[in-house]
């Protein structure tokens, strides 16, 4: 068991003290890692970390919890992300797969959600992808699917593909759907993400495309990032989880 700390936070219980302590020295924790560690049940676990999340402590997301950003949506690497809303992300790829028809054009963002939505419309027949993920798009049967990867730049772990190159790529092309993630929602209103070489390419994503579906998990609604993708209202559809 995690050994507590000796200056515990005014207004938290000994173990809440832990947990935040575990959490900002890690940068994440999943709630089933914090429930084994103090030998108590995940429900006691998320009972905290809710407890902590609306004390401003930590970021709360689906399986667990992160240090606080100071107000901006929280920026963990690739595995961490993965690891995060795993069945708030299937849930969301299963709505995609029931809403796209087989042989549509579509454009699959960067991020671990669109990973999840390459593995279910793996399962529709003769789709036309476009990617900047390179992840998603070892997630395609090439038997099944037309698959391009874009050329660009690598941009991180995630498998993103960014910079001039990717772009001028993709503004050649025409196509159904655009299939967007982002970092947070911002008040209801705009859509969020930190890399602007990332923003660029989901831009131009939108504008080749007759309609733009934005993909988040509930926890991304009323976090922010540095910089704007695209006000709600220019997606025909903000798919979520619930």
């Amino acid at each position: 068991m995690p050994q507590r700390s000796a200056e515990r936070p005014a207004g938290l219980t000994e173990r809440q003290a832990a947990i935040l302590a575990l959490i900002e020295a890690n940068g994440f924790a999943t709630i089933e890692a914090l429930a084994n560690a103090f030998e108590v049940s995940a429900q006691s676990v998320r009972r905290d970390i809710i407890a902590l999340d609306r004390a401003g402590l930590v970021q709360r997301f689906h399986g667990g919890a992160g240090s606080n950003g100071g107000g901006e949506a929280l920026r963990l690497g690739h595995e961490r992300k993965r690891l995060i809303a795993i069945e708030a992300k299937a849930r969301i790829a299963r709505k995609v797969h029931d809403m796209i028809p087989d042989g549509a054009a579509v454009f699959l963002d960067a991020g671990t959600t669109m990973e999840a939505v390459a593995k279910a419309l793996n399962r529709r027949r003769n789709l036309h992808v476009v990617t900047s993920n390179a992840r998603a798009a070892l997630c395609l049967d090439p038997a099944r699917h037309e698959v391009r990867v874009l050329g660009g730049r690598l941009s991180g772990q995630d498998g993103s593909l960014t910079g001039a190159d990717t772009a001028l790529a993709l503004a050649a092309l025409r196509l159904d759907i655009a299939l967007i993630g982002c970092s947070g929602i911002e008040a209801g209103r705009f859509a969020m993400d930190f890399d602007p070489a990332k923003i660029a390419i989901k831009q131009t994503a939108m504008r080749v495309s007759k309609a733009a579906w934005l993909l988040a998990t509930h926890e991304k609604f009323g976090r922010t990032a540095r910089a704007e993708v695209a006000p709600l209202d220019a997606f025909a559809r903000v798919i979520s989880e619930d």
